[in-house]
């Protein structure tokens, strides 16, 4: 079940102003601000999922290192066995 996601309010209103600013430098053009708020649900609901598999890769890929690591620092600790004749 995917849940859609949520801005907060203060977060949403800047990315509107970089989105406005944007516009304005780049393309030489104005967008209101429910034009811009439009423009940003549909980057969420497009890009979301990209972004959102790309941090759980990105995350899998740490936590794989991460537990070699700690595999190899254990594998230090380990004592010497020796072979004893009975």
């Amino acid at each position: 079940m995917i849940i859609p996601m949520k801005l907060p309010k203060e977060q949403k209103e800047e990315i509107i102003k970089n989105v406005q600013a944007y516009f304005n430098e780049e393309r030489s053009e104005t967008i209101g601000d429910l034009g811009a708020e439009q423009l940003i649900d549909f980057m969420i609901k497009e890009l979301g999922p990209y972004l959102y598999n790309k941090g759980i890769a990105d995350a899998r890929t740490l936590i794989n290192e991460k537990a070699a690591q700690i595999e190899d620092e254990l594998y230090t600790l380990e004592q010497p066995l020796h072979n004893r004749k009975r």
